[in-house]
């Protein structure tokens, strides 16, 4: 639920989309789309949108987050978020666990965001963070608990039809694609991450939707590694058409160009042309 009004801003509590990464997921023009989930870059079968290839999921988390009013285009959040445990695996290196993934403390996230509107020109400059101690979760290898931490900026500007978002962040003990996967080495050492994606749409006259867009997402394989199958890179172009037939229907038709890089140099690639729709009920 969510309660406040305008003089001090609003409180929500329960689940909801995370705040790190959450503003880049919602200007992605592929979130009613398909993007790189269409592929078999990782075995995905799912529309994942840029997660991933631009920017890390930001989760559907339970949490207790506080608004601010807006002043004069300015407003931030802050927020305690469900907490992530890992967990070491027989492949080398401790991601998240399957189940059980709550840790014992929650994380800290927060988003300072400056929306503006005049004339033609609209558009939101944002930067969000996250904090949380990390948790290492193994029955044979005692580790000392660490601290992971995140941070990220982005814009998007709207000329009248043309719209135009970029997108970065940078990462340490938070992996990639997926909060704390392959975040951390068996050892309990950080991996470091980045990546980010520009993206630019135009809204014809019938209103349909095209855009072009390209994002990448990189881990950094620490100097104690000794996994080269470890991800390296997920990169993604995707060019597509968003049409609304009703209030309620859409219609998609996008084409995905992915390519997913290990360590040691080898390469997956995958092209997909997708044609569907969306429903919204």
């Amino acid at each position: 639920m969510t309660f406040g009004d305008k003089s001090w801003g609003s409180i929500k509590l329960g689940k909801d989309l995370g705040v790190f990464a959450g503003t880049a997921i919602l200007n992605d023009m592929t979130l009613l789309g398909v993007g790189s989930g269409a592929g078999s870059l990782a075995g995905n079968t799912t529309t994942i949108g840029g997660i991933g290839t631009g920017y890390i999921y930001a989760d559907w988390k339970a949490q207790a987050a506080y608004t601010s009013p807006n002043f004069s285009g300015f407003q931030f959040t802050l927020a305690a978020t469900q907490g992530w445990n890992t967990i070491a695996n027989a492949g080398g290196a401790i991601s998240l666990a399957t189940t059980g993934r709550s840790g014992s403390a929650p994380a800290a996230e927060g988003q300072l965001s400056y929306t503006f509107s005049g004339g033609a020109v609209s558009g939101k400059l944002w930067t969000s963070g996250i904090v949380q101690k990390v948790n290492h979760n193994s029955n044979s290898v005692t580790l000392d608990d660490d601290r992971a931490q995140a941070a990220d900026i982005g814009a998007n500007v709207n000329f009248g039809d043309i719209g135009l978002t970029g997108y970065a962040y940078k990462a340490d003990g938070l992996g990639t694609t997926i909060q704390f996967m392959d975040a951390y080495t068996a050892g309990g050492k950080q991996r470091k991450s980045d990546g980010g994606y520009v993206q630019a749409t135009y809204t014809l006259p019938t209103k349909t939707k095209i855009g072009v867009a390209y994002g990448i997402s990189n881990l950094d394989r620490h100097s104690s590694d000794s996994d080269t199958t470890l991800l390296k890179e997920n990169e993604r172009t995707t060019v597509g058409a968003y049409h609304p037939l009703t209030k309620h229907l859409n219609t998609v038709l996008e084409y995905n160009e992915g390519k997913s890089q290990n360590q040691a140099g080898a390469e997956n690639k995958a092209r997909t042309l997708s044609l569907g729709a969306i429903l919204f009920f």
